[in-house]
């Protein structure tokens, strides 16, 4: 990948043990999903740098300024989310990015770990082929991706209690249509929230050694099946 203006925003929850991945407390316990957590993050910048893409990293809460440095490359420009809800603090990191790159500008989580960088590629390109905005399917019925090439902000402006559910993705489409946006969808990917999730993944190929070594550390090894 090419394209020096393009840029990732990574938006990421820090790694602190009982505020990240709680549904996966059965299988990892508090400490075990943040060390995930850390290698989430890790994994996900170092594939955006690996790919030549201009990085920022948007952390919560605000005061994990200095733990993410330590787990990123020097590059990486962090910025602190902003907003009360997802749906705020994505469009605020999109602004803060704007403000400081022309675009295009791609938005990811670290909750996808098969996410490839064939799979950006794709989405730069449908970017540069007319689109107005990009969107990587996720099975839970969210997104692990979103591009742009301007601040379409007002895609983030959904109902807060939608963001918890399994309608993300629709409502957001519905969003771009009635701004005349034209879309284009990505293939879909698992999200690792749940221990059920974490099974599936396991199978996939395309996992990375690190999160597979966790999901397969001890004590989710000897957690009864179905917890």
């Amino acid at each position: 990948m090419s394209t020096p203006e393009a840029a990732v925003l990574v938006m990421a929850k820090a790694p602190r043990p009982g505020e990240v991945k709680t549904r996966l407390h059965p299988l990892l316990g508090p400490t075990g999903c943040a060390a995930l957590q850390a290698a989430l993050i890790t994994h996900t910048v170092d594939l955006t740098t690996h790919h030549d893409l201009r990085t920022y990293l948007a952390f919560d809460p605000p005061d994990a300024r200095d733990g993410l440095r330590a787990l990123v490359p020097a590059e990486v420009r962090l910025l602190p989310q902003r907003g009360h809800h997802l749906g705020q603090r994505l469009a605020a990191a999109v602004d803060d990015v704007f403000a400081k790159h022309a675009g295009p500008l791609l938005v990811v989580g670290t909750d996808a770990p098969t996410l490839t960088g064939d799979l950006l590629t794709a989405a730069l390109g449908a970017l540069a082929s007319g689109s107005d905005a990009v969107l990587g399917l996720a099975l839970d019925g969210g997104y692990y991706l979103i591009g742009m090439n301007r601040p379409h902000t007002r895609l983030f402006a959904l109902d807060p209690d939608l963001w918890s559910g399994n309608h993300v993705l629709a409502a957001t489409l519905d969003l771009a249509h009635r701004q005349r946006l034209r879309t284009h969808l990505l293939p879909v990917l698992r999200d690792l929230d749940t221990p059920q999730d974490a099974a599936a993944l396991l199978t996939d190929p395309l996992l990375p050694t690190s999160v597979a070594d966790l999901l397969r550390s001890p004590q989710a090894a000897s957690t009864p099946s179905g917890a």
